[in-house]
């Protein structure tokens, strides 16, 4: 569950080298894992092309090469540069390899039946060019598989963005544990299937890399908030199960806090009402039979319902309308220090004000959650410290989390989620098919559904993340956000069955 960045890893090696264990050692293998998946790809007496760059990665990829040979199979190995240049571990590797080297550039691919990456790892501080961008350009233009060590060259570990150009691997064999940029996008594409593999660091060396990483980064998954995911007794009914409450847009535009409401209720909450102006009733109405109505044209009328303390989580945002009528909802909302899930037109009604939305969670010490997707999330944050890590998503989040003092969930293909102590987790666990009309409106509304149930923001975001994208995964193509909250039994009785609630 735990993520190291390249920084931290590097201080794994260094901490099992000092305890003791040779680099060598490790390199050794590493090569040796990456070599067992690649016979696990080849047929028998198949053809390896294995390409080596300058550095550990390179040395991994000759230890691979040796004991696929060893094995009986075809290998063809080509370095980028210079042998004689190679250092250290990488160098003894180089030593043990008594097949030809090809120098890059060599022309043409051989035919092989895999190619084995071993050019460059999670670390690379520059685009690629010359001779390793022609490579790796004609490897992609090649079609055999690729099996990647590490990552897949041109890769960066810790943002999964792209030095220039990268390889499309069918598979990455990484190390110890995975890095940021296994799991964002586009790196997550460009792994392929991500294979783990220990090398005999330790468990203390891996302690060491962890303590270097600062503020904890997971993949998100059940283990990481199961503990504390909402469990029925025998003393359970639904005024233990909390009350969320969702504000409604007016007349044509309720179906997206409909959506909501009924993720929230499916999810669990006991109770779920949908507070909309009076002209809006009897169209939500038409729709719902378990979900309540009540009427609340203005921020007045949000604080008169308010005074009923079971309703314990407010989401606002989903076709609530932009503008200043919104900003005072929120702004009562947040004064009251309920649960609070902030999302669509709540977030946009800040647009460049994110000190002022700050201020108004801080006025209630609300236990808020903003859900933005990546344009609510550029204008929300214009011009402030979380539009300032570039590329670096985990980077971004964590300090939009930091400057409001809420869990922010900056939705995507690779949803990140950043709590104000400085915790991220890292999502891989969804469907591209999730990408489809008024879902994200359901992951907020089973996001307030945890929160109204007892679970704290960074696990009830986490939680609800997960449980979206295994829908999203059980239904597969043609899905549509109404689907979605039909299929929580499905989901939550997986995790039943499992024993993970």
């Amino acid at each position: 569950m735990r993520l190291l960045t390249v920084a931290a890893m590097r201080r794994v090696d260094a901490a099992a080298i000092a305890g003791g264990i040779s680099g060598f050692t490790l390199m050794e293998t590493a090569g040796a894992a990456v070599a067992a998946r690649a016979r696990a790809r080849l047929p028998k007496g198949g053809r390896a092309l294995v390409l080596c760059g300058p550095g550990n990665n390179g040395g991994d990829g000759f230890v691979a090469a040796r004991r696929l040979a060893e094995d009986g199979y075809a290998v063809d190995l080509w370095l980028l540069g210079d042998r004689a240049a190679l250092k250290g571990d990488a160098a003894l590797a180089a030593e043990t390899w008594s097949g030809p080297v090809g120098q890059v550039p060599v022309g043409a691919l051989p035919p092989c039946d895999l190619v084995i990456d071993a050019l460059f790892g999670a670390g690379l501080s520059r685009d690629l060019d010359g001779d390793a961008r022609a490579l790796v350009e004609a490897v992609n233009a090649g079609g055999c598989p690729v099996l990647a060590v590490d990552v897949p060259s041109g890769l960066h570990g810790d943002t999964g963005t792209v030095r220039g150009v990268a390889i499309q691997a069918i598979e990455t064999v990484t190390f110890v544990t995975l890095k940021p940029g296994h799991l964002l996008q586009p790196g997550r594409s460009l792994c392929g299937q991500l294979t783990v593999a220990e090398i005999g660091t330790g468990p203390a060396a891996l302690e060491t890399g962890l303590a270097a990483c600062g503020a904890p980064l997971y993949r998100n998954g059940p283990d990481l908030w199961a503990t504390g995911f909402p469990r029925l007794t025998g003393a359970s009914h639904k005024y233990t199960r909390g009350h969320t409450l969702v504000l409604s847009g007016p007349a044509t535009k309720t179906g997206a806090a409909r959506l909501a409401a009924r993720g929230a209720l499916r999810v669990g909450a006991g109770l779920v009402t949908i507070a909309s102006p009076a002209s809006a009733v009897a169209e939500n109405a038409a729709h719902l039979t378990a979900i309540m109505l009540r009427p609340c044209e203005t921020a007045d009328d949000l604080d008169d319902l308010l005074t009923d303390e079971r309703l314990n989580v407010v989401l606002a945002g989903p076709g609530l309308g932009t503008g200043e009528p919104t900003r005072e909802r929120v702004a009562v909302a947040a004064a009251a220090g309920r649960g609070l899930v902030l999302d669509a037109d709540a977030l946009t009604s800040f647009s460049g004000q994110a000190r002022l939305l700050a201020a108004h969670l801080a006025d209630g010490d609300a236990r808020a959650v903003l859900t933005p997707h990546a344009g609510e999330f550029a204008r929300l944050f214009d011009g402030t410290e979380a539009m300032a890590g570039g590329a670096d998503k985990v980077a971004r989040t964590r300090a939009a989390a930091a400057l409001t003092g809420a869990v922010v969930v900056y939705k995507g293909a690779d949803t990140v989620i950043a709590d104000p102590d400085g915790r991220v987790v890292i999502n891989d666990h969804g469907s591209p098919y999730l990408g489809t009309a008024g879902s994200g409106d359901v992951l907020s509304g089973l996001i307030a559904g945890l929160l109204a149930q007892g679970m704290p923001p960074f696990e009830a975001a986490a939680a609800g993340v997960w449980l979206h994208g295994d829908a999203g995964l059980r239904h597969g193509p043609g899905l549509i956000a109404e689907d979605i909250p039909d299929l929580m039994p499905a989901v939550l009785g997986g995790l039943a069955e499992a024993g993970l609630t």
